[in-house]
């Protein structure tokens, strides 16, 4: 990574958002907020819905520029990177769009739903020199470092098993999550399955040799929810699950040949109180409270910092390639009804 210059330490990343949806709830304010960012520009192919989402989530925002065209926003000078939240089967035909303008691109999860794809969009930023990342906004809480600091002094010994389960209860507002089927990007496993997957190679060295998942399906195609094992060999697995027909839990848990360590609430919401949790079998056990943070915020802030000062984001697109390899074995597992070797 190369330190940046002095003249870049007041410079801010100068942003467009490529899309209002829902997210934008808490991705907005973050940009606003963050002290290396500013809003300059959002766009909507729906009538008004820009200026809309503009007046809902950052009222007191001037001389930001709402566009009812997504291509006229990559058309503006004056955006320097954009965040997309577009469908999960438009990540990757815009993110490409925008790194074609010259735009920096942060992009929601899933990056692509191949990796065809994302070979691709590397292709392209490398190209036309542009930074690009996906947008796993929780890894940015310092309460991850904290977990893994704690492995990497011994405290649990070798890790063996990685549990993660995210789950909410489908509101009627999120029903449109369901309108693809999964091979298009719709259902729980593009949406929150990716999280859980996520999470818990985080804590695994190296790519798994297979995987196994079963799900339950809606009339469209998309899933409803899903419980998986990832196989990374000499008796290493991760287990996930993930629902929209379940009370929330978002949490992960390690368990290695010495003690365990919890995240007790991994996606945090405004108000949640950040907690982990560890023991070891020679009787010792504590519970940490961390200081509440704002993952969205530091998500951006990382961003721009990595774009204005030449750092390498923390989140590689090997890294994206690695988790979008596993989601489309695991979609294949569920499928076919067998276990999915993964090349």
């Amino acid at each position: 990574m190369e330190t940046g210059t002095a003249m870049n330490q007041d410079k801010k990343l100068r942003w467009g958002i490529l899309g209002a949806a829902r997210v934008n709830e808490r991705l907005l304010p973050a940009i606003v907020e963050a002290s290396n960012s500013v809003l300059v520009a959002i766009a909507s192919r729906r009538p008004g819905a820009a200026a809309e989402t503009l007046a809902k989530y950052a009222p007191q925002s001037q001389n930001v520029c709402t566009y009812d065209n997504l291509d006229a926003l990559l058309d503006d000078a004056d955006v320097d990177a954009v965040y997309l939240p577009l469908g999960n089967h438009e990540h990757a035909e815009w993110t490409l769009k925008a790194i074609a303008k010259g735009k920096h691109v942060l992009c929601e999860k899933p990056m692509a739903l191949s990796v065809a794809d994302i070979d691709a969009i590397e292709a392209a930023a490398k190209q036309h020199n542009v930074t690009v990342m996906e947008g796993f906004m929780y890894r940015f809480h310092s309460q991850h470092k904290r977990v893994l600091d704690l492995i990497r002094v011994g405290l649990i010994g070798e890790i063996r098993t990685v549990r993660a389960s995210y789950s909410f209860m489908m509101r009627p507002a999120r029903m449109y999550r369901l309108t693809e089927n999964i091979e298009n990007g719709g259902g729980a496993l593009w949406d929150i399955g990716c999280y859980a997957i996520h999470s818990a190679r985080m804590f695994f060295d190296q790519l798994p040799s297979a995987v196994t998942m079963m799900s339950s399906y809606t009339e469209s195609g998309a899933d409803m929810g899903s419980s998986g094992i990832i196989d990374y060999g000499a008796g290493k697995f991760a287990h996930f699950d993930f629902s929209f027909e379940r009370a929330r839990r978002c949490e992960y848990e390690i368990t290695g040949t010495k003690g365990g360590i919890k995240c007790h609430v991994v996606w945090q919401l405004p108000g949640d109180v950040p907690v982990i949790s560890w023991w070891t079998e020679d009787g010792r056990q504590a519970e940490e409270r961390m200081v509440a943070q704002n993952h969205f915020t530091l998500e951006i802030e990382h961003f721009s910092d990595c774009v204005l000062n030449g750092k390498t984001p923390a989140l590689s697109l090997q890294d994206a390639k690695d988790n979008c390899k596993i989601l489309v074995a695991a979609m294949q597992s569920s499928a076919q009804g067998r276990r999915i070797e993964i090349m």
